[in-house]
């Protein structure tokens, strides 16, 4: 009984993995949405957890950021100390294994079809709690999206899930986890889209949205409804404000381009030794710790106190040009710092103290610091990440208020513009991955390619058949009427070949020599035969169309065969893939 119910359950799961091999399974998509969700929601706790554990307890004062009353000797000391055992541990690690953050979650859904390991979950939870405990100019988005990432590739993986999957799975980690940092879920579903998968698709828009949604509700069991920033009511008191709101749009668009300049331009030191790096980028924060402590940490209760207009000019503009110039220094020389929140920083600092301008010059005319802010922060994110809708979502969320989404689209567009066209600066994120020499192809053949995988379009009407076989096996192997016979050979398939071929010579065969039964073979050779023989290679049941399209290329083989490992050192083969399969499938999608 106990076989049977084993049975039934591995029948199952495999027809689960076979319906996500296509592009259109929004059932079993959807359940993996879920499960990410709920996954993601859970690490994304114990990673705020052990971040704001160890600052409740040991620092002065209330709430888990309260760096500026810590006397000037620990501030000195803390970031200094941290970036010594950062360097260290990242020291011990091979080259491979100390990347960490959003451009590394990319990189591995660009060549690794969305793998990435449970070491790499495990570096990058302690790398972010050191950061952020230390006092590092650094932010907990970029990890807890690292992290959400990692545990749902992780998920697919021990499931034996088809790369496709994989993929879609890492997609979900990512909105569920921004979506468990701001409880934003829409935010957490257009960031993943527009950032990492950079594509929008029907069927990848559920299961992402459910894992964000899951992923909130996890957290808003243990942090509440309420957003990251507690945000005042907002609005646009005139509409003579624009043409001030287009001037801080393009002041933002600068400072984005100078931020991500200053990136790029540290990175080209990647070559020096890690720990070298660490300890030069925690040395350069002592002098910001001691005299800008705003600067330390992730710095939420700054942009809270900024929102509610109770920093003054000199501090908003003082606190968010030491923020870009420390946080771009530190991320540029391989400190692993998160973005996402100190582009908020900088832009809610910036905005204010731009606000506070405004006010000064017309104050009847003016609106709030807090509108300010909040619009500088929308436009320093999508100016940075090259993610204006993710931004407009995120300001939309934040504030509960649909006044904020016309000045926040006019001043989100115009400073994306200003960062991408007027100095030429790709996404953070992209240059980054250019700095490693690494490129981010989002062709939309390719993005098509990546979103099926073999066992979608793979043949299964095989036989896997020996070369040598008498007559009676060959009439007896065609009695199935297999369209494909796949030769094995002495370390496995080294050819394919049409059925329709053996059968061919078999009746050509019995015509020459009808008269006379002694006149016929004992045995046939299947690789001397006439027929239209296909060199073969191997290609795993997971892979996509893209993988399978690269293996032909790599082996210039003409037929792929699909397997899949059932038990260790033993391969299953489920089917055959050519390449004018995988030509006719995307000119059918496409039409």
């Amino acid at each position: 009984m106990r076989n049977i119910r084993q049975q039934v359950t591995e029948n199952l799961i495999h027809v689960f993995r076979g319906r996500l091999a296509g592009v259109d399974a929004l059932p079993q998509l959807a359940v993996l949405g879920l499960l990410s969700g709920i996954v993601t929601g859970a690490v994304i706790l114990l990673f705020r957890f052990a971040i704001e554990w160890p600052l409740d307890y040991f620092f002065p004062g209330s709430g888990s950021e309260n760096f500026e009353d810590l006397d000037i000797l620990t501030r000195g000391i803390l970031p200094l100390a941290g970036a010594v055992a950062l360097g260290l541990f990242f020291h011990k690690l091979s080259i491979h294994d100390r990347k960490v953050g959003i451009a590394h979650v990319m990189e591995r859904l660009n060549y690794h079809q969305g793998y990435i390991s449970l070491k790499s979950a495990i570096v990058q939870f302690i790398a972010g709690v050191t950061t952020v405990v230390s006092g590092q100019s650094a932010g907990r988005e970029g990890p807890a999206v690292h992290l959400g990432a990692a545990f749902s590739s992780i998920l697919g993986q021990r499931m034996h899930l088809p790369n496709n999957s994989i993929r879609t799975l890492v997609a979900c980690g990512c909105a569920a986890a921004i979506s468990a940092s701001f409880n934003t879920p829409i935010s957490g579903v257009i960031f993943a889209m527009e950032v990492v998968m950079m594509e929008y698709t029907i069927a990848g828009f559920t299961p992402i949205i459910l894992s964000a949604v899951s992923a909130a509700i996890v957290t808003q069991v243990v942090y509440g409804t309420e957003p990251a920033f507690s945000v005042p009511a907002l609005t646009m008191n005139s509409m003579l404000e624009i043409p001030w709101i287009l001037a801080i749009a393009v002041l933002i668009g600068i400072a984005a381009a100078g931020f991500i300049h200053l990136v790029d331009s540290l990175g080209r030191y990647h070559h020096r030794p890690v720990l070298l790096r660490i300890f030069v980028a925690g040395l350069l924060m002592v002098p910001f710790a001691i005299f800008v402590p705003e600067t330390m940490g992730i710095g939420y209760d700054t942009v809270g106190n900024t929102i509610n207009g109770e920093l003054g000019f000199w501090l908003l503009l003082g606190a968010g040009c030491a923020k870009l110039l420390i946080t771009g220094t530190s991320i540029g020389l391989g400190m692993p710092s998160g973005v996402i929140g100190p582009t908020l920083f900088i832009g809610a600092t910036l905005g204010g103290a731009m606000g506070l301008i405004g006010a000064a010059f017309a104050p009847d005319v003016a609106s709030s610091v807090g509108f300010y802010a909040m619009l500088g922060m929308g436009a320093m994110m999508g100016a940075v990440l090259h993610a204006p809708l993710a931004a407009l979502m995120a300001l939309l969320e934040l504030t509960h208020n649909p006044n904020i989404i016309l000045p926040g689209m006019l001043i989100i567009t115009t400073a994306s513009l200003v960062t991408s066209e007027a100095f030429g600066k790709k996404s953070l994120f992209i240059t980054v991955l250019k700095s490693q020499g690494l490129s981010y192809q989002n062709s939309p053949v390719t993005q098509a390619l990546r979103r099926v995988s073999v066992g979608a379009i793979m043949d299964r009407n095989i036989l896997r058949i020996e070369r040598q076989l008498t007559l009676e096996e060959a009439r007896k192997a065609l009695s199935s009427e297999p369209k494909w016979l796949l030769v094995d050979g002495n370390n496995g398939p080294t050819s394919l070949l049409p059925a329709v071929d053996l059968a061919r010579y078999l009746e050509e065969l019995n015509e020459v020599n009808s008269d006379d039964a002694s006149e016929q073979p004992d045995s046939l050779d299947l690789m001397q035969i006439p027929a239209n023989r296909r060199d073969v290679a191997p290609v795993q049941y997971q892979a996509t169309l893209e993988q399978a399209l690269n293996e032909f290329d790599q082996t210039k083989a003409e037929a792929l065969y699909v397997q899949r490992h059932v038990a260790p050192m033993i391969q299953r083969i489920y089917g055959v893939v050519l390449q004018s399969d995988i030509e006719s499938y995307y000119q059918y999608r496409r039409s």
